[in-house]
């Protein structure tokens, strides 16, 4: 059994399986392996449970470096999948200025898609601002859809990212 969630999960396990009996491992190891692994970290990583303030319930945080439209789209899907009954939040803060202008539109279609959104202000990685490829724009953009009213936080202190989503759930 795979314990981590998500087809493209699947389909890596399939691969280093493959690879693995081609290698000569044994499928005793094999399985044991499969077992044991417990995903990486930042890839859908479970941060634990956090009770919601009225407390009716708790909030389970998942934490995911996907910086592509790709990853982002897959761990939304692998979210939706596993907490199907679940509001999905997502904290989203776009790395790059050039991959956030050449990804634009693929970024407004998978992060439309989610219940909350909260954007933080675009990793720039050592690149100069790009007019139109900041999180400002992407928030306007989203929110003609009417799908998500995107929320903008302008801190990148994840402490301080707690005690916001904290007081909003």
């Amino acid at each position: 059994t795979l314990n981590i969630p998500g087809i493209h999960n699947v389909y890596n396990a399939l691969a280093a399986i493959t690879i693995s009996t081609d290698e000569g491992v044994s499928d005793e190891a094999i399985c044991q392996a499969v077992k044991k692994f417990a995903g990486v970290g930042r890839r859908f990583e479970n941060n634990g449970n956090y009770p919601v303030k009225d407390g009716a319930g708790d909030v389970l945080l998942i934490d995911d470096y996907g910086h592509h439209p790709t990853e982002v789209a897959m761990t939304i899907k692998a979210a939706r999948q596993s907490y199907p009954d679940r509001r999905l939040v997502v904290i989203f803060q776009p790395h790059r200025f050039t991959r956030t202008r050449d990804c634009f539109d693929d970024f407004v279609d998978v992060l439309s898609q989610v219940d909350v959104l909260m954007l933080l202000d675009v990793y720039s990685a050592g690149e100069a601002m790009i007019e139109g490829a900041d999180s400002r724009s992407l928030a306007r953009t989203i929110r003609t859809r009417g799908q998500v009213e995107p929320i903008m936080l302008n801190i990148n202190d994840m402490d301080q990212i707690r005690q916001v989503l904290g007081s909003m759930l």
